[in-house]
């Protein structure tokens, strides 16, 4: 019997190997994770009310997320990087579509799609799909992003849809597309003092922004003269330097009428993001009872369905963009570290993933997903402790909606495709 046992175990711990080797447990467990907890906080936000319909819909938007990201895992990764460019039109496509009489309005934004009973985001498709032309880009022969030419057609490619989210208008989503632009220049070679420059501009037009509407010109100044300093220690030519002070400069300087041009919605969003407390029946009234859920938690919460914030209903539509203060509320700092915790994880790894495949391409997507989950994650907590404006950005597989959830399952599932056919230790680099 001993030789036999022994055959069956060698076949046992083989089989374990080749699984593990395909399989990245550590992104599908945190993937599966986060999911249980979004269907558990968005089931606790609309127990017992008209929206309850939510939590079964969610439910079925996992399932189909779920095998379109089966189908992403076996899917020959040559035809995605062939068909980059034909996804990124039809990403296009969608976009123009939305903005003519097809589209459907939300909120004062028309950036739905109806199809028959589904409502579709193209945002959130184009989002990827620009993700991907941008990585064949960067993939092809002969590409430098150093070189001008590379250079502002990658723009081109990231403005279009950018241009035609703005048109709905949607500046959350514009945004993401902004950020995933500045994860993948960095990961490709870009110049990191340019790389700087552009992420200093929002700190500057915030602080211009708190300027204007409070008259605190020291915070202006202060932070102007940090980043014009930092500029400086690159010790690049002056003409690069001066430019770049000159750029920060005009963007404190264009906040004001920028600020004037917004829709009366998007300017009480920012200066509820100053001063939530000036409006707490109106544009603060979101942050305010979202901050109080979080802090009300404590370290292990209230207890499932005893959250005070959540089941009073004193945040409207709480599944969708303030889905955080429901773990947060109801477990407390265990369910906030808990749900931090899966997205860090899925970062992580896809971040790994990244730097184990054996094409630009795959790595350049892999590093893209990533920043986008950093910066929707960054956006949507940031929002629900009172340190963003809200800005319609959802918490990746915990917020309420089909569009997003199925494509954020459909990369994952890329990126188990991408750790399936990776580099191996043995091989040689590519």
């Amino acid at each position: 019997m001993q030789p036999n046992t022994y055959r069956f175990e060698t076949e046992d711990v083989t089989l374990q190997r080749q699984v593990n080797d395909v399989v990245d447990w550590g992104l599908l467990l945190a993937v599966v994770g986060l999911l249980g907890v979004g269907l558990i906080s968005i089931y606790s936000a609309t127990f017992k009310t008209s929206a309850s319909v939510v939590f079964s819909n969610q439910l079925v938007y996992a399932l189909l997320g779920m095998g379109a990201a089966i189908g992403a895992y076996f899917m020959p990764q040559r035809w995605l990087s062939d068909t980059a460019y034909i996804a990124y039109g039809v990403g296009i496509v969608g976009l123009i579509a939305v903005l003519t009489p097809l589209g459907h309005e939300v909120n004062g934004q028309q950036c739905w799609l109806q199809i028959g009973g589904f409502s579709f985001q193209p945002s959130e498709l184009a989002k990827y799909t620009t993700l991907v032309a941008m990585a064949r880009f960067t993939g092809s022969k002969g590409f430098n992003i150093r070189a001008l030419r590379d250079l502002a057609m990658l723009g081109a490619m990231l403005l279009l849809p950018v241009g035609l989210i703005m048109m709905q208008p949607d500046t959350g989503s514009a945004t993401v597309f902004l950020a995933m632009s500045l994860g993948l220049f960095l990961w490709v070679g870009g110049d990191v003092f340019l790389l700087y420059v552009l992420a200093t501009l929002p700190f500057i037009g915030a602080s211009a922004l708190y300027y204007s509407l409070f008259d605190v010109i020291w915070w202006l100044v202060g932070v102007t003269l940090l980043m014009v300093g930092g500029a400086f220690l690159f010790r690049r030519s002056l003409f690069a330097t001066v430019a770049a002070v000159a750029l920060m400069i005009a963007v404190a300087v264009a906040v004001d009428p920028a600020f004037d041009s917004l829709e009366s919605y998007q300017q009480k969003r920012l200066i509820t993001l100053f001063e939530p407390e000036a409006n707490p029946r109106g544009s603060g009234y979101h942050v305010i009872q979202s901050m109080l859920a979080v802090g009300s938690g404590g370290v292990t919460g209230k207890g499932f369905l005893q959250g005070t914030q959540t089941q009073l209903r004193y945040i409207p539509e709480q599944w969708t963009d303030f889905i955080f203060c429901v773990p947060t509320e109801e477990f407390g700092f265990v369910g906030g570290v808990l749900v931090l915790g899966l997205l860090a994880s899925i970062m992580l790894r896809t971040i790994s993933i990244a730097g184990l495949v054996r094409t630009r391409f795959a790595s350049v997507v892999a590093i893209g997903f990533s920043t986008v989950l950093l910066y929707h994650t960054m956006v949507n907590i940031g929002m629900a402790i009172g340190l963003f404006p809200v800005m319609g950005i959802p918490l990746p597989f915990l917020s309420a909606g089909g569009t997003a959830l199925i494509m954020n399952l459909t990369v994952v599932g890329l990126m188990m495709n991408f750790y399936k056919t990776r580099r191996r230790r043995s091989q040689p680099a590519a």
